[in-house]
């Protein structure tokens, strides 16, 4: 039976770990993800959770610990931010080479420099071809869901891939929210048990990992690894379906908004969803045709479906809380618009840079981008990126 809570975003994920009950956790501190590892390490000195947890010197030594203690066989999790992925890239690309099953919360913060503690998506979308699946989080509820869901994704045996849990850093994370949690014996079940898969601890069939591959293997090897990301696909549907069946809230890919009569439209992701549906809303009461798509799952990409939703459209603006320096823009509008290449009539697109570094991004800039929109379908050309919400 669900329990409504009134509870930070990083109290919720600490909380869904918890109710996971996972075999090692390795991390270390860093704004603003710190408090998910303080929570669960409290759960962890109390005995509430039979976790190992290991307090290491760094970000490198956490996912070094983490990648060890799946490979030995256990289902691992942990959490970081910013400056500490970023300090971990050679062993995000080592996770999922080895097909270790890592469930990681990445609360999103500006990377360095100049120092920044707030939030924007440089961190994860930097770390977009790591081989890591990506679920992006608008709020605490799906903040929770998304750590649920993701030790199913990431264990099933078509998948074996690392999975980074995104949601917004102090925006989600620390903003108190009211959601529901689910039943811990319903959590246990749906997350079931752990099922290594050719464990290093198995003595008596042993395997070797992370060998030194020359170039007769190590092309085949990277094709198996783009081979399981899209596999992931059909994955990520069945537990988005899964769970619906035992906590009634419903996931897809990506989410759409009075999107379906829209002659323009948006694509989000992250906190941003909330602001522009109610622009959205106020648009509408002034009859302007506008919409929304929502991205959850980034990695990989769920590129025809959103050729789908948005090929009806006139014009399409597409937001990136982070850039992608010397591209035609952000690493979200130039998915978007590879995805919308292939069609025979599609939109005009735009790309828009905002709030990065952690610039607030109200609805009177949301309205901004809307009016824009109906410029291109009108006829005008915008040159993306357009920096949203800048000092001239």
């Amino acid at each position: 039976m669900a329990r409504t809570v009134a509870m930070t975003g990083n109290i919720g994920c600490a909380y869904a770990m918890k109710q996971i009950n996972p075999d090692v956790v390795a991390a270390y501190p860093i704004t603003p993800q710190t408090t998910i590892v303080e929570e669960f390490a409290n759960y962890v000195a109390n005995g509430e959770v039979d976790t190992e947890y290991i307090n290491v010197e760094s970000e490198h030594s956490a996912m070094s610990a983490c990648i060890g203690a799946s490979a030995a066989g256990s289902r691992v999790m942990t959490a970081t931010s910013s400056q500490g992925l970023a300090y971990m890239w050679e062993q995000l690309y080592i996770a999922s080479a080895m097909r270790l099953p890592i469930v990681m919360h990445n609360v999103n913060r500006a990377l360095s420099g100049p120092i920044n503690i707030h939030c924007d998506h440089s961190d994860s979308m930097g770390a977009r071809d790591a081989g890591w699946v990506q679920l992006f989080s608008e709020n605490a509820q799906e903040a929770y869901d998304n750590t649920i869901m993701a030790i199913r994704i990431a264990e099933d045996p078509s998948v074996r891939l690392p999975v980074m849990v995104l949601l917004d850093g102090f925006i989600v994370s620390h903003a108190i929210d009211r959601f529901d949690l689910l039943d811990h014996a319903v959590v246990r079940e749906f997350v079931g048990e752990h099922r290594p898969v050719n464990p290093l601890l198995d003595l008596d069939n042993p395997v070797t990992l992370g060998s030194f591959s020359l170039p007769p293997y190590y092309f085949e090897q990277k094709r198996q690894l783009r081979a399981a990301l899209d596999a992931a696909r059909q994955v990520v549907k069945e537990v988005f379906d899964a769970y619906a069946a035992i906590s009634g809230r419903r996931y897809d890919f990506f989410e759409t908004y009075r999107l379906d009569d829209a002659e323009v439209g948006m694509v989000v992701l992250g906190s941003t969803a909330g602001t522009a549906r109610y622009a959205v809303d106020v648009l509408r009461e002034k009859g302007v045709k506008v919409g929304l798509l929502k991205l959850r799952l980034f990695r990989p990409f769920p590129a025809r479906g959103v050729a789908r939703a948005l090929s009806h459209l006139k014009a399409v603006g597409v937001m990136d809380r982070s850039d992608s320096f010397g591209a035609e823009g952000g690493p979200v509008y130039t998915e978007t618009k590879s995805a919308l290449y292939d069609l025979d009539k599609k939109p005009a697109v735009v790309g828009y840079i905002y709030g990065l570094g952690g610039r607030d991004t109200g609805p009177t800039q949301i309205e901004r981008v809307v009016e824009d929109l109906i410029n291109v379908a009108g006829g005008e050309t915008i040159k993306s990126p357009v920096y949203l919400g800048i000092k001239e």
